[in-house]
């Protein structure tokens, strides 16, 4: 990776990454050039110095009034697989990027990220809302199964060409919900199993199940409803396991009690995964993939066992504290935006992303490693002062404070932050006054 050889770049990388959030911005930008391998348009184009075309807006959603930008940071210190990687992370949140990046550099001095892959298909879903005949019907779709898996791979011959395309159609009996005369019909969902390759597939998907209605229709003599990928697309897994060896036992038990308490109580439990997805979400804006769509399948994911839980698990294993997270995540490397937008592919670039799979392995990690950083800190000092350090730049900004000034309300407010354990907008705009007060006094 990078412009060196692989033989130091280890060594390398970790020169690189010291100092890292204490650098200048330029400074930061060179290193990520280096160790990316990064052209220098490419860098113009992270710097600001090239702006995005508003035409390209123009094809990527209607009423373009302009661009609404988000900070893009890189979290440092990951090596996940033996591998060194930047991460890049569009996110608005204070202390994300400084979470992960201490999180991880833990990590590489105390233990190790694996992860994996589980399956490769999505889901496709044609529906019976109301089946006259149930057993008829079932009976004659599944007589007829290869020959719609033939016609829903002729629609879609460029991914059959990639290696990709539908590999089977499970067929789902549902009851609906009793209905004002007290009789429950029955429903009939068909589950398009498609492998999308290196797309996140949501296009191809529908367009084959609104190819098939006609032909289900015909086969099953039925009406067929809603013709719809899902997002839970839990036949695409992506998994990963951190391991914190010899940890401080206190720390541990913290961290092995903080899952605990997001496993019993969903109300913990929320806020547990909304912690985890602060670590994939920036990357998937990051390389423009649908973080909605992510977000809605790792939810429901979370409550498959009829309750809501936590998607990321702690223990201690004798010495050492283990976590894992496994999650439906369908993304995209090609196709969409993540071709259409200059960042996305740069952001796709610095990770030295191949595949949608690596894409959905990288997420993962990232994912458990936030959620570790979270944990940690609660089971310590805390998730208050940590953050509210961060926090000061957004409340200097909010006051009023100019560039130059931004500096100096920040290290007033950590000072009152140290004494009081508390700040808000009043001190910042408190600060900022006998600041400009002094300065006029001059």
């Amino acid at each position: 990776m990078g412009s060196f050889t692989d033989q130091n770049f280890e060594d390398r990388f970790k020169l690189l990454m010291k100092g890292f959030h204490k650098a200048s911005r330029e400074d930061r930008l060179r290193r990520v050039q280096e160790i990316c391998g990064l052209s220098d348009s490419e860098l113009e184009i992270l710097s600001g110095k090239k702006t995005l075309s508003p035409d390209i807006a123009e094809h990527l959603i209607e009423n373009v009034i302009g661009w609404f930008p988000l900070p893009l940071g890189v979290a440092t210190y990951f090596k996940i697989d033996g591998k060194e990687v930047l991460i890049p992370l569009a996110v608005e949140e204070t202390s994300i990027v400084a979470a992960l990046s201490a999180s991880a550099k833990w990590i590489l001095e105390q233990g190790s990220i694996r992860t994996y892959n589980r399956g490769r298909l999505i889901i496709g879903q044609v529906q019976i809302p109301s089946v006259q005949n149930i057993e008829k019907a079932i009976s004659q779709l599944g007589a007829r199964r290869n020959e719609l898996i033939e016609m829903a791979n002729a629609c879609i011959p460029g991914l059959v060409a990639r290696g990709g395309g539908v590999r089977d159609i499970a067929i789902r009996e549902l009851d609906q919900p009793t209905n004002e005369a007290g009789s429950t019909n029955k429903m009939l969902v068909l589950h398009v199993l498609c492998d999308p390759c290196d797309a996140m597939g949501a296009n191809l998907i529908n367009q084959v199940c609104e190819a098939l209605k006609p032909k289900i229709e015909e086969i099953s003599e039925e009406r067929v409803g809603l013709c719809i990928l899902s997002n839970l697309v839990d036949g695409r897994m992506a998994g990963a396991e951190v391991v914190i060896r010899n940890i401080d036992p206190k720390i541990g038990r913290g961290i092995e009690e903080a899952y605990l308490f997001a496993q019993v109580d969903p109300y913990r439990a929320a806020t547990h995964n909304k912690g985890t997805l602060n670590g994939i979400d920036p990357v998937l804006i990051a390389t423009g993939n649908d973080w909605r769509a992510v977000e809605a399948g790792v939810h429901a994911y979370a409550s498959r066992n009829g309750r809501y839980e936590p998607i990321t698990e702690w223990k201690m294993v004798g010495s050492d504290l283990v976590g894992k997270i496994e999650i439906p995540l369908s993304l995209g490397t090609v196709g969409g935006v993540t071709q259409a937008h200059p960042f996305a592919k740069i952001a796709l670039k610095m990770m030295k992303v191949e595949s949608a799979d690596d894409l959905a392995r990288i997420c993962a990690a990232t994912g458990l490693v936030q959620n570790l950083g979270a944990l940690k800190a609660l089971a310590t000092v805390g998730i208050v002062q940590g953050h509210m350090n961060l926090h000061t730049a957004n409340l200097a900004i909010a006051a009023g404070a100019a560039a130059h000034e931004i500096g100096f309300v920040r290290e007033e407010l950590s000072q009152i932050l140290k004494k009081e354990k508390r700040i808000n907008l009043s001190h910042a705009r408190e600060i900022l006054k006998s600041l400009r007060a002094d300065a006029s006094s001059l």
